[in-house]
């Protein structure tokens, strides 16, 4: 495959990444936006814990989304290592989303309805893009290219040392030794 041949492909497969990350981001975000605005609506959560609420709801519902279908083909060998890492990173992601309605809630005032949902889709899509980035480099891994894998093992092939006996001995030199009968 050609160089060029060989980039228009990784950036279609990213593309498709992206837009199924889209996706299931997309049902996360009506998720997260759903449960806010009941919170808001019919408790007395504060509005920063019942965001925070709120998110931990979507990252449950982005895991699936995620494992099964916008990363299935992904590595799938360390689950627990997978989830923990999933974890982390989306509460760093909470952290990011939370702490622009924090500032606007609680450093600006803006604590309305309208201001509230404006700064928590505008604290999601800043955190979308570290989830991102940290899932799709640390949690759900790429496995190596079969071509790849397949060039590898075919190198393996040749590099690995073969056993070849190893050759008879020599006979011993047979020297023969003649007397120099003219010195005599």
């Amino acid at each position: 495959m050609s160089e060029r041949g060989a980039l228009r492909t990784r950036l279609d497969l990213l593309a498709r990444e992206v837009a199924k990350f889209g996706v299931v981001g997309a049902v996360g975000l009506v998720v997260n936006i759903a449960v806010s605005n009941l919170l808001w609506r019919y408790t007395d959560i504060p509005t920063v814990r019942a965001g925070l609420m709120a998110t931990a709801v979507a990252i449950l519902c982005n895991y699936v989304g995620f494992r099964y279908w916008t990363y299935r083909d992904r590595d799938k060998s360390g689950r627990t290592r997978e989830l923990t890492l999933f974890l982390l990173f989306s509460a760093v992601g909470a952290v990011i989303e939370t702490g622009v309605l924090y500032a606007a809630t609680y450093g600006f005032g803006w604590n309305s309805p309208v201001q509230s949902n404006v700064f928590k889709i505008l604290g999601i899509g800043i955190a979308t893009m570290f989830r991102f980035w940290s899932y799709r480099t640390w949690v759900f891994r790429a496995l190596p290219d079969k071509d790849v894998a397949v060039s590898t093992e075919d190198a393996a092939q040749v590099t690995r040392p073969v056993s070849v006996p190893a050759p008879a001995p020599a006979p011993a030199a047979v020297v023969r030794v003649e007397a120099d009968t003219a010195r005599r």
